[in-house]
């Protein structure tokens, strides 16, 4: 992903630019993002090990992208693998079309790689990967003016070669725009590390290349702030858009933004990046904000049928329970919200999936026959979850 640098964050933003107020069903369906969902993402993900472009565990990778959207009821002819080559490595990227209502052969496209250099890449890029994911698997039924794509480009990290090859031979060939694209919106390392105060993020602006797009760029990210600050606990900053994705699709005219972290986890491109090491409710919030921005961008349906509103909004929710203390030594506190049943199951397990503890309706688990470091607490009441990461330290 992107190489070291000095960020220029300025700007802090806050609810009510551009005129957006919040619209209570693309509330309703960012809460629908689901914390053991990116937690398993993240997990799985990682364990794909290093993903080099034109690897087997790039391939392998790609696969497990693609199956997770079959799971989510994605056809076949909605996904493409879009292969390219560079010198004399291959690889393929992913997309992935929901067609608009509207404007079906206009496109609001979010996306991020999925290839790594050095260790599993599980913040660069698995955390955008899946929050991509989620925002798919939520938006699969929703009805959107403007078409969808979802694209997972390979390639990034030796010089954005996937998001190059489809930007310069899909969505602009010989001189001429084959895609009408409204919108480039890519997510790059947005995993946080565990324990920064990981409470903000970066929107980025485009601000180089042609300069025509600019003002454009501009608008949809102070639109993308905004759209972060009504549907997740986030902070946002605005800086500026440079070497990922969007680049490619930039120089071609098109307008971008992003998302990026804000307190930076420099892990990215080491043996360091790996699950141990991110943040998983920040990819979690992050995911809440990219559903709310999603919508705004396609423009999805305002409208909640009485029959889907049981089925949207979940009867149980897990999101604000409280696990501490974190680091904990000896005896681990869960506090559910005052609306939960009380009949609730607490699992801990390590970071290869074993699990080690289970107690149930317990708000107090001792925990001291544990050996230190760091394991998955997960919280079940009724049909819903919750999995924190939590740290072990004596």
């Amino acid at each position: 992903m992107k190489k070291l640098t000095t960020f220029l964050c300025t700007a802090l933003v806050v609810g009510g630019l551009s005129g957006q107020t919040l619209i209570q069903a693309y509330k309703n369906r960012a809460d629908l993002v689901s914390q053991t969902n990116i937690t398993t993402n993240l997990q799985e993900f990682s364990n794909l090990g290093v993903k080099t472009t034109g690897s087997v565990n790039n391939a392998n990778t790609l696969t497990w992208i693609k199956n997770k959207y079959t799971s989510y009821g994605y056809s076949a002819s909605q996904i493409v693998e879009n292969p390219f080559t560079f010198g004399s490595t291959s690889s393929k990227n992913l997309v992935i079309t929901k067609t608009g209502t509207l404007y079906p052969d206009k496109y609001v496209i979010i996306c991020g790689h999925y290839d790594t250099i050095t260790g599993p890449g599980t913040s660069d890029n698995g955390s955008g990967t899946s929050v991509i994911l989620e925002v798919a698997r939520i938006l699969k039924d929703v009805p959107t003016e403007y078409s969808i794509k979802f694209i997972h480009f390979s390639g990034e990290e030796q010089g954005l070669y996937g998001s190059s090859h489809y930007a310069n031979n899909v969505a602009y060939q010989s001189g001429v725009k084959k895609l009408d694209i409204k919108l480039v919106f890519n997510l790059d390392q947005v995993g946080g590390k565990l324990g920064n105060v990981n409470s903000k993020i970066i929107c980025e602006k485009d601000t180089a290349g042609q300069s025509g797009n600019n003002a454009a760029s501009s608008t949809v990210t102070q639109q993308l702030a905004t759209c972060t600050t009504l549907y997740s606990p986030l902070q946002t900053s605005i800086s500026n858009a440079y070497s990922s994705d969007y680049m490619p699709f930039e120089q071609k005219g098109y307008v971008i933004t992003g998302f990026y972290e804000y307190t930076r986890s420099y892990n990215e491109h080491t043996v360091n990046d790996t699950f141990a090491n991110v943040d998983p409710v920040y990819v979690f919030k992050v995911g809440k904000a990219a559903v709310g921005a999603m919508q705004h961008f396609a423009t999805a349906s305002t409208t909640i049928a009485a029959g889907s509103a049981a089925k949207e909004i979940p009867p149980v929710t897990l999101e604000s329970v409280k696990i501490y203390p974190n680091p904990v030594k000896d005896f681990l506190t869960v506090e559910l919200p005052d609306s939960t049943t009380k009949n609730f199951t607490v699992e801990i397990t390590d970071l290869a999936g074993l699990s080690v503890l289970k107690e149930e309706n317990k708000a107090q688990i001792n925990i001291s026959r544990l050996d230190n470091g760091v394991y998955l607490c997960t919280v079940k009441a009724g049909n819903t979850s919750i999995t924190r990461k939590i740290i072990i330290e004596k």
